[in-house]
């Protein structure tokens, strides 16, 4: 009998990273077989289109002169940039939003799912997570752009807003104004604990990009130490198959970052509401009348 994650309560960071990894160790079956009947054909769209991409990137940088003179290929280029970003974006977005109903189902039904529940939420909240997510960006990616510190200030409470919007059934300006409310106070804790995450995720995904890299390097001749310029940027078979398995791991490995952002939403939540606390008072209370 599997492990149930109890997820309204208070961790301490270490527990957060531990229940992180236990939730989609004990779940791995059930999660992940939802996880790509829902997400599988958006994220081989998105692997199909990255294919496409990093090859009219090759032509693009090879037949920078002939495109001085022909608009075909940079049309083509243009097209297939913005397919693959078209596909990059609907994948991590159905990406976040079926981990997320996943665990609201997983709580919802005490370490069970419904799998057409979690369908239904997801695409139900579908353009809700899109509005969410060009916000979140655009206010987070204004803040980097002036300075550093604004975009860190404002990416830790709106990296939670899409669990206000899940769980809360909150409207997106709702959960974009009430994430700052959540994080008030435990802004260094949160900081703390999405910063040792995402060590975690991008040192894994460096392991898993350095094939690509490896072979990259291999072909242009930085390792032997005679570099070829006429092979920079040239997109073979092989480097596309290995740049597809490296995008394909970190896509992955973001499931790791949404299922801790809930652990740590669930923990601000607690302190704050004591929603956990109360239901276990009122289950307590209905065991005690049985």
């Amino acid at each position: 009998m599997k492990q149930y994650i109890e997820f309204k309560k208070q961790r301490e960071m270490g527990q957060i990273l531990s229940d992180t990894f236990a939730f989609l160790r004990n779940d791995f079956k059930s999660f992940f077989t939802t996880f790509f009947k829902l997400v599988g054909p958006y994220l081989v769209a998105m692997i199909i289109c990255y294919g496409f991409y990093v090859s009219q990137t090759g032509d693009f940088v090879q037949r920078n002169d002939a495109l001085s003179s022909s608009m075909g290929v940079p049309f083509l280029f243009l097209i297939v940039t913005l397919a693959f970003l078209i596909a990059m974006i609907t994948s991590y977005i159905m990406a976040q939003a079926t981990t997320i109903f996943y665990i609201k189902s997983y709580i919802k039904n005490e370490g069970n799912i419904d799998f057409d529940e979690i369908k239904q939420n997801v695409y139900d909240s579908f353009w809700k997570f899109i509005g969410l997510g060009f916000l979140v960006a655009i206010c987070a990616g204004c803040g980097f752009l002036f300075c550093l510190i604004p975009g860190i200030y404002l990416y830790v409470p709106l990296s939670l807003s899409f669990c206000l919007l899940a769980f809360e059934n909150k409207g997106v300006s709702d959960a974009f104004s009430d994430s700052f409310k959540l994080v008030k106070d435990y802004w260094w804790i949160t900081f703390a604990s999405l910063f040792v995450v995402g060590i975690i995720v991008m040192v894994t995904g460096y392991a898993f990009a350095l094939p690509a890299t490896i072979y990259n390097y291999a072909k242009m001749g930085i390792l032997s130490g005679e570099i070829d310029v006429e092979n920079f940027g040239v997109a073979d078979p092989i480097s596309i198959v290995l740049g597809s398995m490296s995008t394909l791991a970190h896509f992955l490995l973001n499931i790791i970052s949404v299922v801790a952002g809930v652990l740590i939403y669930f923990d601000l939540n607690e302190k704050k509401n004591f929603t956990g606390t109360y239901e276990r008072i009122k289950n307590l209370g209905r065991t005690f009348e049985e």
